[in-house]
């Protein structure tokens, strides 16, 4: 984790900033509210901590043109000034969390790494496997028992979201909304048509019951092969 610490009162800056430098984060500093947003927009950070009274340009101000310019980094703003209003202030402002001090190392760890871990972008699932169906969403490729299907557009976004939600009954109307994105017209029976297609290309290769009618209900992608 890489911390941007903002606190002009040196005490305070050497004891938050020894602290995490002891947990093995990173920390830059700095001791003024001007320094303190140049480094925060020409830095990725995993979090700020900031205090509110500081020199040159207070942490509010400082706070509100960063999310003015779109950044994104979670905010812990850290202050001597604890009426509720002031937390709030604090809070419209931009901020993520709001401690008074004096204040426990140990609850603002807790509370930084929280933060932090809010920021964590997972990286997006680029195969999806259900038993020996397997889809490669990059290449659009998709196997079955390691034999390769051929499948049209619509075709492949219907497995997709299938596949997306294996074993559950998933109803007609939700399968058009998803696949198509426009209201289902229940007189249609493109669906029916997409899924007969998807099932004669199973049967081909032995599995043509991996979809599943429920009557009434709609249909559903089984894990039994």
């Amino acid at each position: 984790m890489r911390i941007l610490l903002v606190e002009d009162d040196a005490t305070t800056l050497k004891y938050v900033a020894d602290g995490f430098t002891a947990q093995k984060y990173q920390v830059d500093s700095a001791t003024d509210g001007q320094e303190g947003l140049t480094l925060a927009k020409h830095n990725q950070y995993d979090l700020l901590i900031l205090d509110r009274m500081l020199p040159k340009l207070d942490g509010l101000t400082l706070l509100s043109a960063l999310r003015t310019s779109g950044n994104k980094t979670p905010v812990l703003i850290l202050s001597a000034l604890s009426h509720v209003d002031e937390r709030v202030k604090g809070l419209r402002a931009g901020g993520d969390d709001y401690m008074t001090k004096p204040f426990a190392f140990a609850e603002l760890l807790v509370r930084a790494e929280k933060l932090a871990q809010r920021n964590v972008v997972e990286p997006a699932a680029t195969d999806i496997e259900v038993g020996s169906l397997k889809m490669e969403l990059l290449t659009r490729k998709v196997t079955l028992d390691d034999s390769e299907l051929m499948l049209q557009p619509k075709e492949f976004q219907l497995l997709k979201y299938l596949m997306e939600h294996p074993n559950q009954v998933i109803s007609r109307t939700l399968l058009f909304e998803a696949v198509w994105d426009y209201h289902f017209d229940p007189r249609t029976n493109v669906i029916d048509v997409h899924i007969a297609k998807l099932r004669r290309k199973f049967e081909e290769l032995g599995h043509g019951e991996l979809i599943e009618t429920v009557r009434g209900a709609g249909y559903r992608l089984c894990k039994r092969h």
